[in-house]
């Protein structure tokens, strides 16, 4: 018995049907408003990757196209995608630093973005 996705006309809003028979019973109603002005949506699905084909899609360019080296919360964002496709932990001390320079706003994040990752690295940050 799938479960269908759909796009309700009569509120807006994307829904899930469980369809108890393929056979053409009735068309599916809306949950929330029992339209049945109901469009049929691709869902989503996931895919099992190698670990060729995750290291492969680190050396497509477009994966770096939103990462802003001046920005803190662009670099966060980006270290935790990382480290999530790679599969690894990166620590409670990294991750709370991430945490820290994605939630602070673009005055704090000068100064104190270096030092939080250097503390979580244990050291300071190389220059040259």
């Amino acid at each position: 018995m799938p479960i269908y996705e759909y796009d309700c006309r009569g509120c807006h809003r994307r829904v899930s049907v469980l369809v108890r028979s393929l056979s053409g019973g009735p068309s599916p109603r809306c949950p929330r408003c029992d339209s049945a002005e109901l469009t049929r949506l691709m869902s989503r699905f996931a895919t099992v990757k190698s670990e060729d084909a995750r290291l492969d899609s680190f050396a497509d360019p477009a994966q770096y196209g939103d990462l802003n080296e001046n920005d803190p919360q662009s670099v966060a964002r980006f270290v935790k995608r990382m480290g999530a496709e790679m599969g690894e932990d990166l620590g409670e001390d990294l991750d709370a630093a991430m945490d820290e320079a994605m939630s602070e706003s673009p005055t704090e994040q000068a100064g104190s973005a270096d030092e939080s990752l250097a503390d979580a690295t244990g050291g300071g940050l190389d220059e040259g």
